[in-house]
């Protein structure tokens, strides 16, 4: 029976995203205009995130560190492109207690300013390269419309910035870090993904080239999953970052930077969860097995008991629901908030010599003879899930990706089921423009290399050889 708390996907897709994500406990609004509050089973799933990602960041050498939330302004203004793109997001500070200050400070909108003020003075040698550094903290942009973890004024995230001796360390860089959001998005979220790079009106602010992670939602609206920056020497530049090199000339560094957010749990919510609540890949989520007893006898409890010792041991992080609630309530917490395995253990199947397994992702309820190794065979289990959900949603993605040779055709698809729109495009940027009055359509990725499906711009009609994927965005 369909969850009553929650508007019907197909219905109203954005009441119904709000709806999951209340009902599933993941946030709630606050007294703070555009901020919301990460609840506690939000927060578990940002904290698997962290873990997961910040143990392949070490792994490729990175280490963590914390730099200031304040930013004063004559340090903001050294790098004029990116204090014009992001002027109409920043806030500011302007008194400390009753006194004004002489200085206005910036609350971080990103960290490019800061690191590369610390970089300028800790920098002397091609020894003392590269640096890999990466924070975890909260940035704060002043977004004009909000929406739970998909775009809120302050919100979490992870940035790394890098300094390089030379473009090709730096440029190796930032290839590597969007290929990790690539592998996270697929092998982790069971979010097919694709990778490219931006066109110039879209790149970040003050970047010589921005490489993308671009994933598609249920509704066929673009997300945009975690970017990575070359940014070559523009910033070492402007905050003055030398080095001697090894003929022991001075040189400017070479720079990057990349990052992804909290807005993947949004993309969490809307690639895979359902008209009963959040569904969640078993490799993110938190608690991936609950085990509910029917009935008290000491028979069920024992096995209970027992399940729940053998499957955390053997990292499967389970739990018992043994609460006071009724057991129907269980069963629609449990599927509410998207645990990816329930074991019903009844007095009455125990008798009959089985146990009762309920798959989160299709709802399905298989039996199993309690001779069965419970180890192997939730770990089974678990990882048919996470390629069902991967193949399920790769497919719809398949089917919401189309080709358009015109503008004609373009404006059919956004205006009958947007998805992933492949077309070519001249560069210029007077097309772009153009596009975009089509329901906010941009490009999300330029594929490079990527074979043209013809060789005229979708736009302007005049010769093109870059394929260009677009669509409506978050």
């Amino acid at each position: 029976m369909k969850n009553k708390m929650i508007t019907s996907r197909d219905d109203d897709f954005a009441k119904w995203y709000t709806d999951v994500v209340r009902a599933a406990h993941l946030a709630d609004y606050s007294s703070v205009k555009g901020c919301i509050v990460i609840e506690t089973n939000g927060y578990a799933i940002w904290e698997k995130m962290q873990e997961i990602l910040d143990k392949k960041f070490k792994e490729l050498g990175h280490v963590n560190c914390q730099l200031p939330l304040l930013i004063p302004e004559s340090l903001l203004r050294k790098e004029s492109e990116l204090v014009e793109g992001f002027a109409p997001e920043v806030a500011w500070v302007s008194e400390g207690g009753d006194k004004k200050l002489d200085e206005r400070l910036c609350i971080r909108p990103t960290s490019e300013t800061m690191f590369s003020d610390y970089y300028s003075t800790h920098v002397k040698s091609y020894r003392d390269l590269p640096l890999l550094y990466n924070q975890w903290c909260n940035v704060l942009r002043w977004e004009k419309e909000t929406r739970p973890f998909l775009r809120s004024r302050e919100f979490l995230w992870q940035e790394g910035h890098t300094i390089h001796a030379t473009e090709e360390e730096a440029m190796k860089e930032t290839n590597q870090m969007v290929e990790v959001y690539h592998w996270f998005h697929n092998e982790i979220l069971a979010i097919p993904s694709i990778c490219g790079k931006k066109t110039d009106k879209e790149k970040f602010a003050g970047a010589e080239y921005t490489l993308t992670n671009e994933a598609l939602m249920y509704n066929g609206v673009a997300l945009q999953a975690g970017t990575s920056h070359y940014f070559g020497q523009k910033f070492s530049k402007a905050y003055d970052i030398k080095f001697t090199n090894q003929e022991n000339k001075e040189e400017y560094v070479y720079q990057t930077s990349w990052g992804t957010s909290t807005r993947m749990i949004g993309g969490l919510i809307m690639v895979h969860s359902d008209d009963y609540g959040l569904v969640l890949p078993p490799r993110i989520a938190p608690r991936q097995v609950v085990i509910i007893p029917i009935g008290n006898c000491q028979e069920v409890v024992d096995l209970a008991n027992q399940y729940e010792q053998i499957l955390n041991q053997n990292h499967i992080t389970t739990y018992i629901d043994d609460t006071n609630k009724s057991i129907g309530f269980k069963f629609a917490e449990a599927e509410v908030n998207g645990i990816p395995v329930r074991i019903e253990i009844g007095e009455r199947d125990l008798k009959e010599g089985e146990i009762t397994f309920t798959r989160r992702d299709t709802r399905e309820k298989i039996k199993a003879t309690l001779d069965i190794d419970v180890v192997d065979y939730v770990s089974h289990l678990l990882d048919v899930i996470q390629h069902d959900m991967y193949e399920r949603a790769k497919k719809r993605r398949d089917a919401l990706t189309y080709e358009a040779h015109n503008l004609k055709q373009m404006e059919e698809i956004l205006n009958t089921q947007p998805g992933f729109i492949h077309a070519m495009w001249c560069t210029d940027k007077a097309c772009e423009e153009k596009i975009k009055e089509i329901r906010g359509c941009k490009s999300r990725c330029i594929l490079e290399g990527a074979k043209p499906i013809d060789d005229k711009c979708v736009c302007c009609g005049k010769k093109a050889d870059k394929l260009v994927v677009w669509g409506i965005q978050y």
